[in-house]
């Protein structure tokens, strides 16, 4: 028996189990480091606070605990970095999970921006977290304190937890004391949002396959991204395969490098909100390849639970 089919014989029963019996492929893509979720999302929690009252350092140590900074299922499949589950409120898209029961229903989200404004909301809207709101944003021990208390999380650990996140990663440096004056705006806000002075640290560049990726915040265009990062003006257009004067949702990835003939992985389930763009987009393959490999058009519409082939052609039947 050849070495690559010893290979098979090993790695496909692995997929298996790993997956409870279904066949399932995970990006295999680096994860992203405590550091990089905050360089990524601390502007979005600066703003959430703004707006709700909710201090900063308190939402992103959350999102880091409850998404394993980014990099849980919940928040690759369906933009939930905070385990917010259905309830009888929510007629947005969803999720399916096994948590505390099995098949247990979690909110999907277009964007991340969309998880962490719904998590604000989520606290201002519910009675049993009024009392937090008469803290200062800069009392992130006392929110830690008050959400345990309040039944938030019925981890006994929760506020030792995310006071640990929030001083390790020094996230208090991001609260501020909205009794006082709010800060200056930018006098040219367009200027603000596209200047190179924001450097490179404003994207952590990841990889997939080779290829490198950036995932678009607040103010980003086409053509920021392509100054930022010395690309012509039709390159970032065509490698995420968009039209030029697409607007760039926050939370996106865009592609500085073409994508590849083939996808990161061998195999990819369909799940609910799935569409073959974002498939495309998770595994680096170009559309056109993945609607090839499974004999599919481009504007067709997979079904949950179908399995689409990434590396090799589905048999034609």
């Amino acid at each position: 028996m050849t070495i690559p089919a010893i290979k098979q014989l090993f790695v496909l029963p692995l997929l298996i189990l790993l997956s409870g019996g279904t066949l399932i492929a995970q990006p295999s893509e680096r994860k992203l480091s405590p550091q990089e979720y905050v360089e990524i999302y601390k502007d979005d929690a600066v703003k959430e606070m703004q707006m709700f009252g909710v201090p900063a350092s308190i939402t992103l140590a959350q999102g880091m605990l409850e998404s394993d900074n980014g990099n849980s299922d919940l928040a690759v499949y369906a933009n939930n970095h905070f385990g917010i589950k259905c309830h009888t409120d929510w007629s947005g898209p969803t999720y399916v999970k096994d948590d505390d029961a099995k098949d247990e229903c979690f909110r999907k989200y277009r964007t991340v921006l969309e998880s962490y404004s719904d998590h604000s909301q989520f606290l201002k809207s519910r009675p049993r977290y009024a009392f937090l709101f008469d803290l200062r944003t800069t009392d992130y021990r006392g929110w830690a304190k008050g959400l345990k208390e309040s039944g938030y999380a019925t981890e006994p650990r929760y506020k030792e937890r995310l006071l640990e996140i929030i001083e390790k990663n020094e996230l208090y440096l991001y609260d501020k004391d909205l009794t006082m004056p709010p800060l200056q705006k930018p006098s040219n806000p367009e200027l603000h949002l596209t200047d190179k002075s924001r450097d490179n640290t404003a994207h952590a560049i990841q990889q997939t396959s080779e290829r490198n990726w950036v995932l678009a915040k607040a103010g980003d265009s086409f053509e920021s991204l392509a100054k930022e990062f010395a690309k012509g003006g039709w390159e970032l257009p065509k490698y995420n395969e968009l039209d030029k004067n697409t607007r760039l949702a926050i939370g996106q990835r865009i592609y500085l490098n073409p994508k590849r003939r083939n996808g990161s992985a061998d195999y990819h389930v369909v799940k609910a909100g799935d569409t073959l763009y974002s498939i495309s987009q998770q595994y680096c393959i170009k559309l056109k390849f993945l609607c090839k490999k499974n004999n599919l058009k481009p504007d067709a519409q997979p079904k949950p639970g179908d399995v689409l082939f990434l590396r090799h052609s589905k048999k034609k039947k």
